[in-house]
């Protein structure tokens, strides 16, 4: 009988851990407000960040459906030569394990994953790695790796 309480009391502790973890993010915000990277060249000329930057692409986040809402916008940008991810006046559903990809479809069949989502509210920003040809991937996703479903997505034009 004691075997069996303490047997119990372990899953009982572990779900309970799990259910935190899937269901917390639901209640919890998380927002972050980025500035654009600078080159060193707007730090030591005390140049404005928006001032040597140019967009690539851009799109506008659509909800995946009507349980995941995501808005705002992605804009591929190039500062000193190298090319970033910015999501900008962006929120999205909070979950429990989101990532932000750039992708051919909205699938995610192939993708570049540009790392964990900061937080669900707020301008971001991600690098691009170096020899990412960003014509391939015209979609920003973002997804939940843990099940496989898409948060919102932006096609980049």
């Amino acid at each position: 009988m004691k075997k069996e309480i303490v047997i119990i009391s372990i899953i009982a502790f572990i779900v309970l851990i799990i259910g935190w973890w899937l269901v917390s993010p639901l209640f919890i915000n998380k927002v972050i407000n980025e500035q654009l990277p600078r080159t060193s060249t707007d730090i030591s000329e005390n140049i404005q960040e928006n001032s040597n930057l140019e967009t690539e692409f851009q799109g506008s986040f659509v909800d995946a459906d009507s349980s995941h809402k995501t808005s705002g916008v992605a804009r591929v940008i190039k500062i000193g030569g190298k090319r970033y991810l910015s999501l900008e006046n962006f929120k999205t559903t909070n979950g429990p394990d989101l990532y932000v990809y750039l992708a051919t479809n909205k699938d995610s069949k192939e993708f570049v994953n540009l790392g964990r989502l900061k937080g669900n509210i707020g301008n971001q920003n991600y690098e691009i790695p170096d020899g990412v040809d960003i014509t391939s991937y015209n979609y920003v996703l973002i997804w939940c790796k843990a099940f496989s479903v898409l948060f919102g997505s932006a096609e980049l034009k």
